[in-house]
């Protein structure tokens, strides 16, 4: 089959497109001939060698795949041949066909596309659980998200708002301030002001009439996570999500104390393993209210697979708005 091949860990825009073994299909799993796949940071980090969970090669990337079911193995009984379908797993989504669990699978509606199905997979998953399950998100709170641009933080603010909640786009750019805006953001939040440590809160502050953001969805860390932190209401809850400006935070708890803040960490890959039953009600209610005109993917631009080093490099330099999805049809 035909596939973006990974002999080697290479620079992103250096991946390839050759041929690897049509992927067998055993009992409790899907096959599934892929139309699109999503592009996610995790996989410009995979390509290169340095996630923490890396497959032997070699391999296809990729970790959302949309298309039509061509087979099922035994013991399947929700699924059957002719199914439009999405799956999220770790790696193979780059590749013509890829045979996933069928717990991992989930059927999409029927007037969703293929490209919407592989853009609304692990961003609006890793989103939903941020907000909800770590974040114990209410109606009416404030949720601050960083990294508001891209693919994680788009959804994030298109679900506090469908959900009842008051959005505050963390950007840095006015050209991503037009955009937040655009996907129902209440408020932007500059995160390239001078000053920020003082600055990100005080922009906080005057968009919640002085109270502070109740949630915190923190995609970037390092110095947007210390300022982000000084912004958090009484009781507030932050949730660590990622470190896309490189430095890894470290938190002086004294200040969880004084204001009664609380820091969790979301790994959702966690969740489609022990809790799948979870990830299926997520995914529902993701449909649901895409049916309902609530939720719609910013797609930033749609490739051929042959092109996936060029989606793949751009994600990496920072300046992409919303998900590049590949076609292989």
């Amino acid at each position: 089959m035909k596939a973006i091949v990974i002999q080697e860990f290479v620079s992103p825009a250096a991946v390839t497109i050759g041929n690897l073994p049509d992927p067998g299909v055993r009992d409790g799993e899907v096959l599934i001939r892929v139309s699109a796949a999503a592009v996610n940071y995790p996989d410009v980090l995979v390509v290169r060698g340095k996630y923490q969970n890396l497959p032997p090669r070699p391999f296809a990337p990729g970790k959302d795949a949309a298309g039509m079911v061509v087979a099922v193995g035994p013991k399947v009984v929700n699924f059957r041949p002719g199914d439009r379908v999405v799956a999220q797993l770790e790696y193979g989504a780059f590749a013509d066909l890829v045979s996933v669990k069928a717990a991992s699978c989930f059927r999409i509606p029927d007037a969703m596309s293929f490209e919407d199905a592989a853009a609304m997979g692990l961003v609006y998953q890793t989103a939903y659980f941020a907000l909800n399950e770590r974040g114990g998100f209410g109606k009416g709170e404030a949720v601050l998200v960083t990294g508001a641009a891209g693919g994680v933080g788009s959804a994030a603010i298109q679900l506090v708002r469908a959900l009842g909640g008051i959005a505050l786009a963390g950007i840095s750019g006015a050209e991503h301030a037009e955009a937040a805006l655009r996907l129902g953001a209440d408020a932007v939040i500059d995160l390239a002001a001078p000053d920020l440590r003082n600055s990100l809160r005080e922009q906080v502050r005057n968009a919640t009439g002085g109270r502070g953001a109740d949630i915190l969805l923190d995609t970037l860390g390092g110095d947007v996570f210390d300022a982000a932190l000084r912004a958090m209401a009484w009781c507030g809850r932050a949730v660590v999500i990622g470190f896309a400006a490189g430095r890894i935070p470290e938190v002086k708890v004294n200040y969880l104390l004084v204001k009664n803040i609380t820091v969790s960490g979301l790994q959702w890959s966690d969740y489609r393993e022990r809790q799948p039953e979870k990830v299926l009600a997520a995914q529902q209610e993701i449909f649901r209210l895409y049916e309902q005109g609530a939720l719609k993917p910013k797609i930033a631009g749609v490739l051929p697979l042959a092109r996936a080093g060029e989606a793949l490099a751009k994600l990496e330099s920072g300046q992409v708005s919303g998900k590049y999805v590949l076609t292989l049809d």
